[in-house]
């Protein structure tokens, strides 16, 4: 199988973009990148630290920044913040570049996933479950604008995810080749 141009996963925070993304590139023999990974990397800060010393929109300029290199260079599998989508200009530059995959996860699995983590500034409220709800029900009607979708499946492992996510891009030959 050959990957013909670079696959962006994009969901909320949980629902396995990371995951799933590392599973795929590998199965596909493609390199694997995460935007925040790159950012955290560039300014030797965590995104937690960004966000509390920077703020929300000073990091989503420097996200769609990164994405929009990380576009420019080889054919990947690409990992994206949950916030990352929102932004028509990243959603554009990904249309042009790549091919958005919406890994689709419903509020239970997502909160299963990060209620003890503390890694989400997002969610450093007081209600974290009511934050995450009010996320979640903003957001989906942007994701569902994705080109490809994949629903997540609580009881499926990664692997068994990765192989979904491959057959839908098998769906599209302009995406994914044999």
């Amino acid at each position: 199988m050959k990957l013909k141009k670079t696959v962006v996963m994009v969901g909320m925070m949980g629902a396995g973009k990371t995951a799933v993304g590392r599973a795929v590139a590998a199965k596909l023999g493609v390199p694997f990148l995460d935007s925040d990974a790159e950012i955290e990397a560039a300014s030797n800060m965590t995104i937690a630290e960004i966000f509390a010393r920077d703020g929300e929109a000073f990091f989503r300029k420097k996200e769609a920044q990164v994405i929009d290199r990380l576009l420019e260079n080889e054919i990947c599998v690409l990992s994206t913040g949950g916030g990352a989508f929102l932004a028509e200009g990243n959603r554009d530059t990904i249309s042009e570049k790549g091919v958005a995959l919406w890994l689709d996860a419903d509020l239970d699995l997502l909160w299963e996933r990060v209620r003890h983590k503390d890694t989400r500034p997002l969610l450093r409220t007081p209600d974290p479950l009511a934050t995450l709800t009010e996320i979640y029900n903003t957001r989906v009607p942007v994701y569902e604008l994705a080109e490809l979708s994949v629903k997540a499946n609580p009881d499926f492992a990664i692997e068994d995810m990765a192989d979904r996510v491959i057959d839908a891009l098998g769906q599209r030959p302009d995406v994914l080749e044999g």
